[in-house]
């Protein structure tokens, strides 16, 4: 059994920053800045109060007796008890000979077009440690965008206003930047975990660095981009952030409202329709929060029964870079045409170049990592360069037919008809005929070479990213 590291790693940083937070509020407070003391604090105990929320969902804790823990989540340290209770739980293991197992199989990556079927036992101690790594990875993407991401951001803009770093303020942002970019991770690794829940993923340490450099890249930049408009134009900021927040927010309701499909019911048994729908808007919220500050690699489908798509779009990702890209050279256009005396010691041009160059860098990393160091990359029905490439040849396709072109009008000379063949003497070539009428997809899925009856116990069962119990599990007797 793996040692629950990711959990460990997910209180520290939840626990630093809410410190460190803390502290900096008392600053403002001595100094009378009472807007900054306020924003600090909701920034700090709203994404606080929904990872409390969250945890208290994932382990059922409301339909279970459980007061002590309800109160400790009501005083905000729940986290730091699931903690405790894992180390617990890893400490257990092998002490006691457990009396009930449940077997999981799962396909490892296959080799020479075939994927073998594996089979393991899990006790119940590893299940239970399971479902708390799966909730610390979904709080994890909680405090990361609903928090430390306005944290950040609110922050740098107080620090370019007083030209000036604090100590507290700079380890806060510190804090918060390792917060975000841990959270685009797990965001990243669990969404690799449930598009590919029938096989055995392993996740190279190659593959930590690119995801890490990418995503340290591209918030970065975004974060700075945001800063700075903000610092010349604060009444066109709110606009900017509100629209970005609104696409993305309804973008899943929309799709989910053309298809046509009945309203997602299985969530929760004890859920009504109402909490249903608060979940749901809840996912949205937290979606549009992701895509705000970089590419969210879970994509939420309300019609799909477990609420991801599990299919990756090369066209929906390339659109989304090339509109954020733009997007950031237009913010940073308006910064250097706006910008005050308080930008006099900066070479404005390099920054600029700097920025972009940046975000560019952030492309090229996940780049490399969905080329080279994606762990399921053999499972891809086509290559990213592939998908990329013709992505870019369809852009350039409707470009080309939004202008036409006047080419003269030229009489083409009759040619002579060939001879027609006897149909018994040309056979028809079904082949050819039907791969050119293919259209090209991008999309790629899993490999469906074998089907197994038996589900996956272990990540499948998660509600689509909503409960992390382990259940379906076949009992045996030891």
């Amino acid at each position: 059994m793996r040692f629950p590291s990711s959990i460990f790693v997910s209180v520290s940083l939840f626990t630093a920053e809410t410190t460190a937070a803390l502290y900096l509020s008392s600053t403002y407070r001595s100094a009378g800045d009472q807007i900054w003391q306020g924003l600090t604090l909701l920034f700090t105990l709203v994404p606080s109060v929904l990872v409390q929320l969250t945890l208290t969902f994932i382990h059922r804790d409301l339909s279970r007796d459980r007061p002590l823990i309800l109160l400790l989540h009501i005083l905000q340290l729940g986290p730091i008890v699931r903690c405790l209770e894992a180390f617990c739980i890893y400490g257990s293991v092998g002490r006691v000979e457990e009396p009930y197992v449940s077997i999981t199989r799962k396909k490892q990556m296959p080799r020479r077009g075939q994927a073998e079927e594996v089979e393991r036992q899990v006790g119940q101690a590893e299940g239970k440690l399971f479902t708390h790594r799966a909730a610390f990875a979904r709080t994890s993407v909680i405090q990361a965008f609903l928090g430390s991401a306005p944290q950040l951001t609110l922050q740098l803009y107080i620090c370019v206003l007083q030209q000036g770093v604090s100590i507290g303020r700079g380890t806060l942002m510190v804090i918060s930047l390792l917060s975000i970019v841990y959270g685009a991770l797990r965001c990243n690794i669990l969404a690799i975990k449930i598009k590919y829940d029938d096989y055995e993923v392993d996740v190279r340490p190659m593959a930590y660095v690119c995801i890490f450099l990418w995503r340290s890249f591209e918030i970065a930049t975004r974060v700075v981009v945001l800063v700075l408009f903000s610092s010349v134009l604060q009444l066109w900021i709110l606009p900017v952030v509100l629209l970005n927040f609104l696409v993305f927010f309804l973008y899943p309701w929309i799709l989910f409202w053309q298809s046509h499909s009945p309203f997602p019911e299985n969530i929760e048994k004890t859920l009504t329709r109402v909490g249903t729908t608060i979940v749901l808007c809840m996912l949205t919220f937290l979606y549009a929060g992701i895509n705000m500050f970089c590419w969210s690699a879970v994509q939420v489908k309300l019609s799909d029964p477990d609420l991801i798509n599990k299919s990756q779009n090369w066209y929906r990702m390339a659109v989304y870079y090339m509109l954020r890209f733009v997007e950031n050279a237009l913010l940073l256009l308006l910064w250097y045409i706006y910008k005050t005396d308080i930008y006099k010691f900066i070479c404005a041009p390099l920054l600029v170049l700097q920025l972009l160059v940046a975000y560019a860098i952030a492309i090229f990393f996940m780049l490399v990592f969905y080329q080279f160091c994606h762990p399921c990359r053999r499972l891809f029905s086509s290559s990213m360069t592939q998908g990329l490439w013709d992505c870019s040849s369809l852009l350039c396709l409707m470009c080309s037919s939004g202008s036409p072109q006047k080419r003269p009008m030229v009489k083409e000379a009759p040619t002579p008809s060939a001879p027609k063949e006897p149909a018994t003497q040309r056979p028809h070539d079904t082949a050819s005929d039907s791969t050119d009428d293919m259209p090209n997809n991008t999309t790629y899925d899993m490999l469906n070479d074998t089907t197994f009856d038996t589900p996956n116990e272990m990540d499948s069962n998660i509600g689509g990213g909503i409960n992390g119990d382990i259940s379906h599990g076949v009992p045996c007797t030891v």
